[in-house]
């Protein structure tokens, strides 16, 4: 019997992801096959390889463009993935948006500082470039 949970998210550029996974230690590898409890799989247009025994498949919902939200599915037995990408991907989606307005913000040539909170949260201020 599978365990994989699949949640929809609001990730459409993987180039921000693929940012996020990087700043996390993570590989993010294209049309690959994430792995799964005693050795189930599941397929992913791009699967996040975690240092655990699990991973996360990214995919696009079958007949979506591709504008449409990935998906995010992982076998979140014994919390492996929650140690690595916390729990509900929250680090992993906080980090994504970093990553999202990071590009955008130098898209438009603004300038941007990043601060870690002492809560945890990331403080973004933009300001016009100088």
């Amino acid at each position: 019997m599978s365990h994989f949970v699949t949640i929809e998210t609001q990730i459409r550029d993987a180039a921000a992801l693929a940012d996020a996974c990087a700043e996390l230690g993570l590989t993010l590898l294209p049309n690959a096959t994430a792995r799964g409890f005693s050795g189930t799989t599941r397929q992913g247009d791009l699967v996040i390889r975690l240092h655990g025994p699990f991973d996360i498949a990214v995919n696009r919902p079958s007949g979506t463009g591709e504008d449409a939200p990935y998906t995010l599915s992982t076998d979140w037995w014994q919390g492996h993935v929650e140690k690595e990408v916390g729990p509900n991907y929250g680090r992993l989606l906080q980090l994504y948006g970093v990553h999202k307005t990071l590009r955008e913000a130098r898209a438009k040539r603004l300038r941007v500082t990043r601060r870690q909170e002492s809560d945890g949260s990331i403080r973004l201020t933009l300001t016009p470039a100088a």
